[in-house]
């Protein structure tokens, strides 16, 4: 079976890929929607953190013989007390100043990062063994399944939906909403704003090294892999909405399947494909598909 022309394997096994590397977009574009979206902070160093989260993932392997599952627990743990470090000793003094300080901070954070792991493992990669539990494929019959690759859309999937409930659906994220637009109000009511913006500030980062983890047994664990991707990242939330956490999941997942699709019917416009539609975006809707508009 064919389809314009190509094979449908072709098809679905792209159309997997894509969806797999969209689980990676909606979680990273996740973390930058909760930090924007709560705190008014343009997070350029989110995909350096993404790049931290798999680094601790196979230190934690490699050195101390932490397993994978672990990894998904420590690793973010990690990133997200990391997160606290950036928020308390540095982005702090940036609150109630124009976002480019925030962008610009938080850039120069990405490259001392970078910088570090570059200096101390080089650009070569670490490979990252899948888990046994998850290792080999699910023959569906139209298509071989990789059986990691199911887990890591499941597990996108099932915090992103998590957080998006946490943060829209229940108290605490009432709270969070109301001390972004009246601290003092909220802090009127007894509720500690100053520790609630910490820690939503290491909630984004520890999201980006959960994406992290997941994304070592896939790529080569190496200081640039977060360079790579936090610019089609940036032009997800930037589609989606800034701020919109629910528009930030479906346009990264939505994002990755076209993406996929476009390299089987139209290769050569993969590496462009989500600029373009941004480019579009912008031109008929500034806010975003999911945005408020001003």
């Amino acid at each position: 079976m064919e389809i314009f022309g190509i094979p449908h394997q072709a098809c679905l096994g792209q159309l997997m890929l894509g969806l797999v590397n969209g689980a990676f977009y909606a979680m990273l574009s996740l973390g930058l929607a909760v930090i924007f979206g709560l705190l008014d902070v343009v997070n350029f160093a989110h995909g350096a953190l993404y790049m931290v989260g798999a680094f601790a993932a196979w230190i934690l392997l490699d050195k101390w013989g932490v397993n994978y599952w672990w990894a998904l627990i420590l690793a973010p743990l990690i990133v997200g007390l990391l997160g606290v470090l950036i928020e308390k000793l540095m982005l702090k003094r940036l609150y109630g100043l124009d976002p480019l300080y925030g962008l610009l901070l938080t850039f120069g954070l990405s490259l001392i990062l970078e910088g570090a792991f570059r200096r101390e493992y080089g650009v070569s990669g670490q490979s990252y063994n899948v888990p046994e539990l998850l290792s080999g494929a699910t023959d569906l019959g139209f298509m071989v399944l990789p059986n990691y690759r199911a887990w890591v859309v499941f597990a996108s999937l099932t915090v992103c939906l998590a957080t998006w409930f946490l943060i829209e659906r229940t108290r605490l994220g009432a709270y969070l909403r109301a001390g972004t637009e009246n601290a003092k109000l909220v802090q009127a009511f007894g509720v500690n704003v100053p520790l609630m913006v910490t820690l939503t500030y290491a909630a984004g980062a520890a999201l980006a090294g959960l994406a992290g983890v997941l994304a070592a047994p896939v790529i080569q664990v190496n200081p640039l892999m977060g360079s790579n991707l936090i610019i089609v990242v940036f032009a997800v939330v930037v589609i989606g909405g800034m701020g919109s956490i629910l528009g930030s999941v479906i346009t990264g997942l939505g994002l990755g399947v076209i993406e996929g699709l476009t390299r089987v019917f139209y290769p050569e416009a993969s590496n462009v494909v989500v600029f373009v539609i941004m480019a579009i975006v912008l031109v008929l809707r500034p806010a975003g598909l999911f945005g408020k508009e001003a």
